[in-house]
């Protein structure tokens, strides 16, 4: 934080009162001409704060679907939802029913933090952030050039609210030239004092004001409710106090840079990205960078995406919660809804996802896995809509056939085929941008040479090169340790076997997702998946007749009615195998890659103990350069990949990245390295 008590104050009279508002057509610039200046390449970023959202959000609706534009939402409670989600329906024949259903999602599940909202067809982008303002803004991080050109504070609360402290984590995250927008209503709100109190700590901040408004002086229809601002100022900030405002800024983002040495959260270097896997993480990142306007070249080792993990028929969605809800079911719980909406815009769009969100059926099958449960659901006040305490007479109910346990309900979560998701999301992105496939290309080698990347690669039978690539994403399931580079990752591959098991009897009454010491989902195409089988380190993916038996035996243990007993059918030797990476501690691998042999090498030439920790404190962690890590999605991928890959688009991109300090480290994938390195313990 800088030196307040050293800041010289360049208001040089405070004005005893308020200044009037006076707009004529000529002096006034509309929203639309506003986005539209092409400044930088990245699309505009807006910031709006306090309880007071819909009138705003409602005005940018009408801004063309030409512009691309990204909105940070900043609310202090919760419940400031509510009158969003109720007013969002429709506003002069322009629809925000997407957002609404998102927001809803998000208002009955009571998590607080970072979500984000994929909005006019993944044209644009909400992000909301829930909790205490300046909290929220301290925990985002910056780290390219797109940060937020206009605050627009919604209410006199907020003005009241934001602090000295407050301003700077907000200039932190703009634009050398942002500007707080004060609309004109609340602005005709504001006593003289109130002004003369806030404009001095904007001013040290280095932010303008001026007014936002609505032009009641044009033509009816959409004409007359575009924004303007006032191209007068109502303060302006003096050169000299711009100069040391901008100083004291980049003062505040190498601070942030130093707190994060060991998760750099390096963006994509100027150029093409190349991401290697065929996958849900890779399809999705792949999606994510197109809505930004990126272009992307994809490399599949197999003729179509989702032939590996992601090829399985059906997959669950459900979060992984905690006792305690630490960071790892906070993430989960955000990726749950991400992954719901990401499905629910596709299909809206047109594309073929075979999904349902019939909700998931968590029981016991065991007194260790019953005591487990119900720790889990009795430790927390969790929302409704996230999970919910039911008896085995409820259980019944949901499921549609005898169960006869008592568990845990997730009524957002379903399955969704991860094939055809996989599909979606790269034809979307094919759309938008351009995304150069290449299939049947097993990338076998990368190296860096002269700072840009190039990939050895098995197209059939002739041995090819492909680049040279200014940045790579390794998004390759169970072939991401298959490099020099990320050897060493702390990864490890589970085998998993999902047998297929014709619809029959009481089967084809399940109407939910059940789960318990094995799975087991609801008819599709007249037959059901159950399994998996968890084997680590498989030498072979054949067909294995014992661990049919095993799935097998999961549900017969999970449950002693008789359709577990006598209907479940394997006799088919229906199966599928594929090759799940986990890590440790459950939660994925997002990121740059970390440069083992230098962490390495370094280590072993520093001394053990406090002197270690501080050192690897005080210096970033080793990274290689334009290559970046999404993998370790485990088996619930389909939860947690989608806001991954979302995430690392942002970072890659030079965005405020919609997430924690906390989350950003949980996915670090250097995390297991460093948690024992910063605290100067032994690193094997």
């Amino acid at each position: 934080m800088p030196n307040n008590g050293l800041r010289v104050n360049s208001l040089t009279a405070e004005r005893e009162q308020k200044p009037q508002m006076s707009i004529n057509i000529s002096d006034k610039k509309t929203m639309t001409d506003l986005l539209s200046r092409s400044d930088t390449q990245q699309s505009p970023c807006i910031a709006i704060m306090g309880e007071q959202l819909t009138p705003l959000l409602q005005r940018f609706a009408v801004i063309p679907s030409s512009i691309t534009i990204v909105v940070h939402l900043f609310i202090a409670q919760h419940h400031d939802l509510a009158d969003l989600v109720t007013q969002c329906h429709t506003f002069d024949g322009t629809s925000l029913e997407d957002i609404r259903l998102q927001l809803n999602d998000i208002y009955r599940s009571e998590c607080q933090g970072s979500h984000t909202v994929i909005a006019r067809e993944g044209k644009s982008r909400i992000h909301l952030h829930i909790g205490e303002i300046e909290t929220s803004l301290r925990k985002l991080c910056s780290n390219g050039a797109q940060g937020i050109s206009h605050w627009i504070p919604s209410s006199i609360n907020v003005i009241d609210s934001l602090s000295q402290g407050a301003l700077w984590q907000m200039a932190r995250l703009s634009t050398p030239q942002s500007q707080v927008l004060l609309p004109s209503d609340l602005y005709q709100q504001l006593s003289s004092e109130a002004i003369n109190s806030f404009y001095p700590k904007a001013n040290q901040a280095g932010f303008a004001l001026h007014i936002l408004g609505r032009d009641s002086e044009s033509k009816s229809g959409h004409e007359s409710d575009k924004l303007y601002i006032e191209t007068k100022p109502v303060f302006n900030v003096d050169n000299i106090s711009k100069e040391i405002a901008l100083k004291e800024r980049q003062a505040l983002k190498q601070q942030q840079d130093a707190s994060l040495n060991d998760n750099p959260l390096e963006a994509a270097n100027t150029g093409n990205i190349a991401i290697i896997g065929g996958g849900v993480a890779s399809a999705c990142l792949a999606l994510s960078l197109a809505e930004r306007g990126q272009a992307v070249s994809l490399f599949c080792m197999d003729q179509a995406p989702g032939q590996q993990a992601s090829g399985n028929k059906q997959g669950a969605i459900y979060p992984l919660l905690t006792p305690e809800h630490g960071v790892l079911s906070h993430y989960f719980i955000q990726g749950y809804l991400f992954s719901r909406q990401r499905i629910l815009s596709l299909t809206q769009q047109g594309f073929d996802i075979s999904h349902d969100f019939c909700g998931i059926l968590q029981t016991g099958f065991d007194q260790r896995s019953h005591a487990r449960l119900d720790k889990i659901i009795t430790s927390q006040p969790w929302a409704a809509s996230i999970a919910q305490a039911v008896s085995a007479e409820k259980a019944n109910q949901i499921a549609g056939i005898e169960i006869n346990h008592p568990g845990i309900y997730y009524p957002l979560g379903g399955w969704v085929s991860p094939q055809q998701l996989s599909h979606a999301a790269i034809d979307k992105a094919a759309k938008i941008t351009q995304v150069e496939q290449h299939y049947q290309t097993h990338i076998s080698e990368i190296h860096q040479r002269d700072g840009m990347w190039y990939l050895e690669a098995k197209q059939g039978e002739q041995q090819m090169q492909f680049g040279p690539f200014s940045n790579v994403v390794l998004a390759n399931g169970r072939h991401l340790t298959d490099y020099p580079q990320t050897q060493h990752l702390p990864i490890s591959g589970f085998r998993g076997q999902v047998s297929h098991i014709p619809s029959r009897g009481e089967l084809r009454s399940l109407n939910t997702v059940l789960c318990s010491h094995g799975y087991l989902t609801p008819s599709h195409e007249q037959l059901h998946c159950t399994g998996a089988s968890y084997i680590k380190d498989p030498d072979n993916l054949d067909y294995s007749s014992k661990e049919q038996l095993d799935n097998l035996y999961k549900i017969r243990s999970s449950y002693d009615a008789k359709w577990a007993q006598e209907q479940v059918d394997i006799s088919g030797h229906s199966a599928r195998v594929g090759v799940r990476m986990v890590t440790r501690d459950h939660a994925p691998m997002m990121g740059c890659a970390p440069d083992f042999e230098s962490i390495l090498s370094r280590y072993q030439a520093l001394p053990q103990g406090k002197a270690h920790g501080q050192y690897w404190q005080a210096y970033q962690a080793p990274i290689h350069h334009g290559l970046y890590v999404l993998g370790g999605l485990g088996s619930r991928g389909l939860t947690s990949g989608p806001l991954a890959a979302e995430l690392l688009a942002a970072q890659l991109c030079g965005e405020i990245i919609p997430t924690s300090v906390d989350v950003l480290r949980l996915l670090n994938p250097n995390r297991m390295w460093m948690r024992k390195l910063v605290k100067g313990k032994a690193l094997f």
